[in-house]
């Protein structure tokens, strides 16, 4: 991953001096606003004015005058405003300011009103609002590519792509955009990839054999910083690529190009070429030096790229490389919790933001009595206790402090920089707790990691929040701050917040023949379905299921309000010590399930049993 690349600031600007262009340059378009609690959020149109550096807001005081809020000029389209008191109106404005400190005249102004989140449906809301701006405004709008992170010099990451092609969709389905313009949006980056060269040479090309490289130039989208071809990354875009292929399914020109484009990227990739003639799947490639000697083996985010590759219909690779992979697999038990583990949680979590593991199982899985979604809700769970017993003391380590993944560190002396932080078992953690990590979990441990964020934004929000939501890390031992925002952070918080929410990226992405073909070949079934038997018991306002159960299997209870909307027990999967027609479970609310049955108008049950053939 590269180096934390710091935003450009502007010298301090003094009211009385600043200087004006009447009609130079022209002023920010199109202003809007997020609100949450004591936070408002501004985002406008970036300029395409070569000579517009950056952007001062503007706040009018209690004498309507106004006041500049930063110093220095932000080169993003973004503010956060966190002096704010809620139910109070704030008016702003936003200025082009040029290299010369030269402003231009307000742009038209706005006004909102920060509130206290009511529940946290509100909070998830503004989380999601907020993560879906950076892949809408971090974009570049002539070719759809996305910055890896927040700074004015970073070349776009392919698997940001993925994330915000997906985060496209959200956008419309929220009204946050319209369908026309995420259309416009999503046709211009298929394009992009579709049209720019590929082939061999060192220079001059966006991939090779159907994969991208790693790292692209923002504006030419060509290979940057000599990075690799990355299978993983390219099979994260192909993510978002799949998604706005069910996406956008109407009778209408552009919409039909869409798909027939998403079709044909996906179609174009050699993937047996990336096997080599090994047994799995190797890492990636460089026209420099060939295939890179790491292979994808032991369990991590890899299951996508798999899944993928068996899928498809121009050449794929051999079914068994999936039993191949999932031989290299460790069994653990680690705070309590049998699951295979992989200490940073994004390996936890990025095939879960598009393939929906709930409800179906490999061989290997079916024969621990699990699926690949409670084996990530263990490992978060696990992690989570990690930093409750806190065994290295590390400052902040709380119930609702924690989170270790991939994230940027404060790279002095005693921590490092960026690294792949993970436990249980412990891996490079020094104390830097990353918000994705509860963010992209929100599936798994809803209560836990919602619980989390919030408390995140609660306590530190003055240094952790900004216009896209979280920033990257942060180490309270060391009181560092991460700068920067990364679009790989904000894409799981918003797919997985969206799919607790309402399962549509799921939904939509699972009807890909390509992904149903993938898990067929790697052996995939579905999870038996036993039906229970519910009896009330009203003294204690509880409803007890029964149903037969078998010694050697595991259940898994779900609860719905509404037949649409259902969600995993909190306490999770657990085994039955006995065969017979009368095992009981019994609901009273917490923790089992988010409150006492007896307060919705209806709720409804299903189980599943987990192992067997």
């Amino acid at each position: 991953m590269p180096n934390r690349m710091r935003s450009l600031l502007y010298a301090p600007l003094a009211i009385a001096s600043a200087c004006f262009l009447s009609g130079a340059i022209s002023p920010p378009t199109n202003i809007v606003t997020r609100t949450g609690d004591r936070s408002i959020v501004l985002h406008w149109d970036r300029s395409t004015d070569a000579a517009v550096a950056g952007y001062k807001v503007y706040r009018k005081d209690a004498n309507a005058i106004w006041v500049p809020l930063n110093a220095s000029a932000v080169t993003s389209p973004s503010f956060a405003d966190l002096n704010v008191t809620n139910d109070q109106i704030y008016s702003y404005a936003v200025r082009a300011v040029t290299s010369a400190s030269q402003e231009s005249s307000n742009s038209e102004s706005v006004s909102a009103t920060p509130r206290e989140f009511p529940a946290d449906e509100a909070f998830l809301e503004y989380v999601e609002q907020t993560a879906f701006d950076y892949f809408w405004y971090e974009a570049n709008p002539a070719n759809g590519l996305v910055r890896d992170r927040s700074t004015p010099t970073s070349p776009c990451s392919i698997a940001a792509v993925g994330f915000g092609l997906t985060a496209i969709g959200i956008g419309i389905d929220r009204g946050w955009i319209t369908r026309e313009q995420g259309r416009a949006r999503v046709l211009t980056t298929l394009k992009t990839f579709w049209e720019t060269p590929q082939g061999t040479s060192v220079n001059g090309q966006i991939g090779h054999k159907g994969w991208f490289y790693h790292f692209l130039d923002m504006n030419t989208g060509l290979r940057a910083w000599s990075s690799e071809l990355s299978s993983i990354d390219t099979a994260l875009l192909l993510g978002g690529v799949l998604f706005v292929k069910q996406y956008f399914d109407q009778d209408q020109a552009e919409e039909a190009q869409i798909r027939q484009l998403a079709g044909s990227l996906f179609d174009r990739i050699d993937w047996n070429w990336m096997a080599n003639g090994r047994s799995v799947l190797g890492m990636g490639w460089k026209p420099e030096s060939g295939f890179l000697s790491s292979t994808w083996k032991g369990y991590n985010e890899a299951m996508i790229l798999y899944v993928f590759a068996i899928g498809a219909t121009n050449q794929p690779v051999a079914a068994q490389q999936w039993q191949n992979w999932t031989s290299t697999y460790t069994w653990q038990t680690l705070f309590g919790r049998q699951f295979v583990p992989f200490p940073p949680l994004f390996g936890h979590q990025y095939s879960h933001c598009w393939i929906d593991f709930r409800h179906v199982s490999d061989a290997y899985m079916r024969t621990k009595a699990s699926t690949y979604f409670e084996n990530s809700r263990r490992a978060t769970l696990a992690q989570r206790d990690y930093c409750i017993a806190n065994p290295k003391k590390f400052t902040g380590y709380s119930a609702n402090v924690w989170g270790l993944t991939a994230c940027d560190g404060p790279g002095r002396e005693g921590f490092l920089g960026y690294a792949a932080r993970g436990a249980p078992p412990t891996q490079n953690d020094d104390g830097t707790i990353a918000p994705t990590a509860p963010g992209g979990s929100i599936v798994f441990a809803p209560e836990e990691s919602i619980a989390a964020l919030r408390f995140m934004y609660t306590q530190y929000r003055t240094n952790i929040w900004t216009g896209y939501g979280f920033r990257d890390a942060f180490n309270l031992a060391d009181k560092w701050w991460d700068p920067d925002v990364l679009g790989i952070d904000e894409g799981p918080i918003l797919l997985m917040a969206e799919n607790y929410r309402s399962k549509r990226v799921w939904e939509l992405f699972m009807r890909n023949p390509e992904v149903q073909r993938g898990l067929e070949l790697a052996g995939f079934k579905p999870v038996a379905f036993v039906k229970p038997s519910v009896r009330i018991d009203q003294a204690h306002g509880a409803f007890i299921l029964s149903w037969p159960a078998t010694a050697d299997r595991s259940y898994q209870v779900e609860f719905s309000p509404n037949l649409t909307n259902w969600f995993f027990s909190s306490t999770g999967g657990f085994a039955v010590g006995f065969s017979g027609p009368d095992h009981e479970w019994v609901d009273v609310g917490p923790p089992a399930t988010t409150g006492a049955p007896f307060e919705d108008p209806q709720r409804f049950y299903r189980v599943f049993q987990l192992g067997g053939p």
